[in-house]
C-alpha cells in the first residue's frame, strides 16, 4: 500500500525531473555497459558483466520506486492551506522549551526535505509531533535523547 505524499510544485518537478534522468540517461548508460562487457566473452567468469548486471538491476529498482512515489504525489497550493494548525508545507515557527532557541521549520514530503533550507519532513519525529497542533500549543516529541518540548509560535505559508 502506498501513501500520498504531498509536495510543492518545486519538489514535484525535481522528482519529475530525477525520473526523467534515471529513465533517459541511466538507464540506457547502464544497458550500454552490459552490451560492452557481454562483447567481452565467456559470461560466467567476466567480472564487469555482473557488476553492470547488478548496477541495472539497483537502478531498475530505484526506477520503480522512483515511479510509485511519483504516481503517489500530490501537489499541494500553499495558498489555499488551513493556518490554524500545522499542516504539510506549514511554515511553522517553534520555541525549544528547554533551552528557549527559536526555529522556522517549512514541513515537507520526505523527497524534499533539506535541514540547511530549513525543510523538515513530515516523517520524521518532529515533523510528526508538530502536525495538527495550532498556535500556543506544547508538542511533546520523543527523539533519541529523550522528550522535547516545542511551542507553537506562529504558523505561516
Amino acid at each position: 500500500m502506498s501513501e500520498i505524499s504531498y509536495y510543492t510544485p518545486e519538489g514535484f518537478q525535481k522528482l519529475k525531473e530525477e525520473l526523467e534522468h534515471l529513465e533517459t540517461v541511466e538507464r540506457p548508460r547502464v544497458s550500454q555497459e552490459i552490451a560492452d562487457a557481454r562483447d567481452k566473452g565467456d559470461l560466467s567468469e567476466n567480472a564487469e558483466y555482473h557488476a553492470a548486471k547488478e548496477e541495472q538491476s539497483l537502478l531498475e529498482f530505484k526506477i520503480a520506486k522512483l515511479k510509485n512515489v511519483f504516481s503517489n504525489a500530490r501537489i499541494l497550493d500553499d495558498s489555499q492551506l488551513d493556518l490554524s494548525k500545522v499542516l504539510v508545507l506549514s511554515k511553522v515557527k517553534i520555541k525549544n522549551l528547554s533551552n528557549n532557541m527559536e526555529f522556522t521549520y517549512t514541513l515537507v514530503a520526505d523527497a524534499e526535505a533539506d535541514l540547511k533550507q530549513m525543510k523538515l519532513s513530515v516523517n520524521s519525529p518532529i515533523g510528526k509531533g508538530l502536525l495538527g497542533k495550532k498556535v500556543g500549543d506544547i508538542a511533546d516529541i520523543q527523539v533519541p535523547n529523550g522528550i522535547l518540548k516545542f511551542e507553537i509560535i506562529e504558523i505561516s505559508r
